[in-house]
C-alpha cells in the first residue's frame, strides 16, 4: 500500500509571540508541518537541519545578528530554490530591492487564511 503526499513543511520566523502561535495554528490546521523560530541564528539551525523544509515565511525585523533580509540570503545560498516570503509592517523602509529573488512580500497585517493560501501556492507541484 502506498504511502500519502507527505505534509508540507513551513518554517515560520517570527520575533512576536503571539503572532507566531496564531498563523503556526492555523497552517497547522490547514495541513502544514510547521517549525518555529524567534530569530535568524534559530532559522539557518532550522534549515540546516531539516532538509525537507518546502516554504520559509520569515519577519523581516527579528533581533539578533540575523534579520530576515540576512535569513533570505543565507537561506537561498543553501537552498537556491527554496520558497521565501517576507512579512513586514515596514514596506517602505524594507524596500523591493532588499528582497532575494523569486521571493514575495506580504505586508502586515496580514490574515493567517491569507497565508495558507499563499503558502499552499507556493507548494504545490507544479510550482
Amino acid at each position: 500500500m502506498g504511502r500519502g503526499p507527505q505534509p508540507i513543511k513551513v518554517l515560520l520566523v517570527e520575533d512576536d509571540v503571539l503572532i507566531s502561535a496564531i498563523v503556526a495554528d492555523e497552517l497547522r490546521d490547514y495541513g502544514f508541518v510547521v517549525h518555529e523560530a524567534s530569530t535568524g541564528e534559530q532559522a539557518l539551525g532550522w534549515l540546516e537541519s531539516e532538509p525537507e523544509i518546502a516554504v520559509l515565511l520569515t519577519d523581516i525585523n527579528l533581533p539578533g545578528d540575523v534579520d530576515g533580509r540576512e535569513l533570505a540570503i543565507r537561506a537561498r545560498a543553501m537552498r537556491p530554490d527554496l520558497p521565501i516570503v517576507y512579512a513586514s509592517g515596514r514596506y517602505a523602509a524594507f524596500g523591493l530591492d532588499g528582497m532575494v529573488t523569486r521571493s514575495l512580500f506580504l505586508p502586515k497585517p496580514y490574515s493567517p487564511a491569507e497565508v495558507c493560501a499563499l503558502l499552499a501556492r507556493l507548494t504545490e507541484p507544479s510550482h
